[in-house]
């Protein structure tokens, strides 16, 4: 059996009992503390994780113009994959960070990496407790490398700030923005300088892809959800940097609703230049949509 986009506490549990060669990344972060992640993975993770820093194995340099967490570089991400251990066609689970954002950006950066053997613990560690599966604790153990080597992306792609700037003339993609809708129409500006978001987007919370016990809504459900927000538009995706935006690209893909381009920069990129426009309150499907879901 095949695992694309999720896969069950209790089906990686038999995986592993069946000796199966996976590669689980542990990627629990927290983006006003960053050291918890690591610290919550020595606490506990699944047996054999290892843990996927964002800031410094998800994400490449910053350069204070390039949004908070921008892309890796392919190579340097292709090393270290192979430095956990990453082989060709083995299957890698990701799992934790903020409601899966970062199990979805790992996800979303494989897949980006040519890797088409990858899944989220459907739940994340969460549901691997409750489904009576053991933790351990501790560091890593050394991994022999990987025979990994990147192939052509199987997302559809990226877009610069550029792209998103010609796009609110053209109006040829919906921009979906992953904040929560208080960042998304100005109320809270607490993690960025400026407020609000890209003119002609529309908030689609990230958490709303979640039931409440963290675990992914009814593929159909969310295929409505976002159907009615594009209205058969395609999608441009993005978030405050890069990351949230992902699990939105994940909840697409669970509802068969492929092709989805993501904005890495996001809004901490967008908002770095001055001229790029900005507009505050809300829009169709937008704050008191998602007020009413939570």
């Amino acid at each position: 059996m095949t695992y694309r986009t999720l896969i069950s506490a209790d089906d990686l549990k038999a995986l592993l009992d069946a000796q199966g060669k996976v590669l689980i990344l542990d990627c629990e972060f927290d983006l006003a503390q960053p050291d918890n992640g690591p610290a919550a993975y020595r606490v506990g993770h699944l047996p054999g994780a290892r843990h996927a820093h964002l800031d410094h194995d998800l994400a490449g340099p910053t350069t204070g113009t390039n949004g908070r967490h921008p892309l890796p570089d392919r190579a340097a991400f292709a090393d270290w994959l192979r430095a956990q251990g990453l082989g060709k066609g083995q299957l890698v689970v990701t799992y934790g960070g903020m409601g899966q954002s970062g199990a979805a950006r790992a996800w979303w950066l494989l897949r980006w990496m040519g890797h088409a053997d990858v899944a989220v613990l459907d739940g994340g560690r969460d549901a691997w407790v409750a489904a009576g599966h053991e933790l351990e604790s501790g560091e890593a153990d050394d991994v022999a490398p990987g025979d990994f080597e990147p192939g052509l992306p199987l997302v559809a792609g990226t877009v610069s700030a550029k792209d998103v700037l010609a796009n609110i003339e053209t109006g040829e993609a919906q921009v979906l923005d992953a904040r929560d809708p208080a960042r998304f129409s100005g109320e809270n500006a607490a993690m960025d300088p400026v407020a609000g978001h890209i003119p002609g987007a529309k908030c689609r919370f990230f958490r709303a892809n979640l039931a409440e016990d963290g675990t992914f809504r009814p593929a159909a459900e969310l295929r409505a959800e976002f159907e009615a927000l594009l209205g058969g538009e395609p999608a441009i995706l993005q978030c405050g940097s890069g990351v949230t935006a992902c699990q939105n690209a994940l909840a697409m893909e669970i509802a068969g609703i492929p092709g989805a381009f993501v904005y890495p920069g996001s809004w901490s990129e967008w908002i770095a230049d001055p001229s790029r426009p900005v507009v505050t309150g809300s829009e169709p499907w937008g704050e008191d949509e998602f007020r009413h879901k939570l």
